[in-house]
């Protein structure tokens, strides 16, 4: 399996490198990857089941906002012939395809509950069942889960299951925006003028001194996304032999004309802010459990089974978090 290129030397992108080296090598069966749209959350997942020791079985890709929830059974764990009147052959489903490799999961909160539930119980058991089938089946498949939201608010607003949000939150990868990611921009141009040239047949070099300081100052709302899309279109439509200034669309324009003549950079988002982003997973995780426990009068096991943790794993959380 052969992947496209993941680009990049900013400090940011070379502490995600070393995850993913570590996660793609561990026995980790379930993986979370968070980052805004565009930032590679597929490339990411493609590239950890390339770098395991599951690369020579399938990699499945399932967009979850793709799947109707009544078509969920149906669709991943399959069904036998005649479980119901329109099944009139066997469907194998999505997790058995993926038998020995990876199930890549993207928009996992698009899961509706029951969906969550069956999810849960085949993470625990590594067994499912078919629909219309009475015998369960063992699996042995790496589950990469990939959102573009904040998981923890999703929980807090009863849209996503709490012990799942543990149970994936163990192994996670938060990828930086483009924004946040220094000249990494220029070095993706590089590579995607590359990619162009071959793609279209031109001979276009490089780029207008005044563009590196444009892509540098620019926040990239759809990120790597973006500026693929961008210099695409310069492709198909300029004639130039670079990428010049008159190039560029005036809303990209605008924003650093007045970031500019404010003196002050244009609103940073920072949901994605590494540090900031992880302080406020950690308090949601405090709260949480602080709220078990207080519920379960300070009973350790009684609070584990309602996370959906063992008593072990509860105790691991509490002292990773500094909890007493």
């Amino acid at each position: 399996m052969h992947t496209k290129e993941f680009v990049g030397e900013s400090a940011a992108i070379m502490k995600v490198r070393e995850l993913m080296r570590r996660v793609a090598h561990s026995k980790a069966l379930a993986v979370l990857i968070y980052g805004e749209t565009g930032t590679g959350k597929g490339l990411i997942a493609e590239k950890l089941h390339e770098q395991s020791p599951r690369s020579r079985k399938p990699f499945i890709n399932v967009n979850c906002a793709s799947i109707p929830g009544d078509l969920f059974d149906q669709e991943l764990f399959g069904q036998e012939k005649g479980a119901f009147s329109s099944a009139i052959l066997r469907n194998n489903g999505l997790i058995n395809a993926a038998k020995g490799g990876t199930l890549f999961l993207d928009e996992i909160p698009e899961l509706n509950h029951l969906a969550q539930t069956k999810l849960i119980g085949l993470l625990d058991r590594r067994r499912f069942r078919r629909t219309g089938s009475v015998s369960d089946i063992e699996v042995d498949v790496r589950f990469i889960c990939a959102t573009n939201r904040i998981l923890f608010q999703e929980v807090k607003a009863g849209n996503f299951r709490n012990d799942l949000y543990f149970r994936l939150q163990v192994v996670s990868i938060n990828i930086p925006p483009l924004r946040e990611r220094g000249d990494d921009c220029l070095l993706l141009t590089e590579h995607f003028i590359k990619k162009f040239n071959q793609r279209y047949g031109r001979t276009v070099k490089g780029w207008e001194p005044e563009i590196a300081e444009i892509f540098r100052a620019f926040h990239w709302p759809g990120n790597v996304r973006e500026l693929e899309n961008l210099l695409e279109r310069i492709f198909v439509f300029e004639d130039d032999d670079q990428i010049r200034v008159a190039h560029i669309p005036r809303r990209i324009m605008r924003e650093i004309e007045n970031k500019v003549s404010s003196n002050d950079p244009p609103e940073k988002i920072t949901e994605w802010d590494g540090k900031s982003f992880q302080d406020s997973t950690n308090e949601f995780q405090i709260q949480l459990i602080k709220s078990a426990i207080e519920k379960n009068r300070g009973k350790l096991s009684n609070t584990a089974d309602a996370l959906g943790l063992s008593r072990h794993a509860l105790r691991h959380q509490m002292t990773k978090l500094k909890m007493r």
